[in-house]
């Protein structure tokens, strides 16, 4: 997927060269460790019957599909493997990215403890007996229905994808397809019931807030090209 570009080397990263510049961005993922602590805590000290219900009327006519579970699970995958390549390859990338994650994290938090959500909209009773419905029933176990109102799912998607798009090394069939993944990603929150299509508008504003903090000065450098 690269074209000539040299990767970064961490043979020398312990715990006293840590400390040092060039490990600087490692920082970084303790962002991590802050929002699975912010999640533990709204998970457990917010109940759900003090949770604002999300839903509208098209929520109630996409219909419940556990194909899209393909998709919806691929989004960890996708999560971490990005991560791991920018390290390797392109750590200014990481930086963006990473910090895309934090700012959406942090919003998205903050409006949990403020506004407490939730959504109902999980079947009873699946369909059908199938591999898919069993691992979405697993799902729904250890990713409760509360705390969905904007969803970090979409968020992270469009972070990941405004970071791949820009990755000119990259050939643009992956960029496309990434993208395009990143889109049936968000599409598939609603399809698997995790999310209420108000969850996924919700995350628009958000994900634009991190991308005018992380890319304004590309985009406002970009706009003045267009203009010149």
């Amino acid at each position: 997927m690269t074209r000539r570009r040299t990767p970064v080397s961490y043979r020398d990263l312990n715990f006293r060269t840590i400390r040092e510049k060039r490990y600087a961005h490692l920082w970084l993922l303790l962002g991590w460790v802050g929002y699975f602590l912010l999640y533990a805590l709204t998970e457990n000290l917010i109940p759900p019957e003090k949770c604002h219900v999300i839903h509208c009327a098209l929520d109630d006519a996409i219909p419940f599909c556990e194909w899209f579970l393909i998709f919806y699970a691929s989004w960890y995958v996708l999560i971490v493997l990005s991560l791991v390549y920018f390290l390797r390859w392109d750590v200014p990338s990481f930086r963006r990215l990473q910090v895309f994650i934090m700012i959406t994290q942090a919003v998205a938090m903050l409006v949990y403890i403020l506004w407490p959500s939730r959504q109902d909209l999980r079947p009873e009773v699946f369909p059908r007996q199938n591999v898919l419905t069993w691992a979405m029933g697993v799902v729904y176990g250890f990713d409760t229905s509360t705390g969905v109102c904007p969803s970090l799912h979409v968020a992270y998607s469009i972070g990941i994808a405004s970071v791949w798009l820009r990755q000119r090394e990259v050939r643009p069939l992956w960029r496309g397809l990434i993208a395009l993944l990143c889109a049936v990603i968000c599409i598939s929150t609603a399809f698997v019931k995790q999310h209420s299509v108000l969850d996924i508008l919700a995350a628009l504003p958000l994900s634009l807030l991190a991308e005018l903090l992380v890319y304004g000065k590309w985009w406002k450098e970009k706009l003045g090209r267009k203009k010149t």
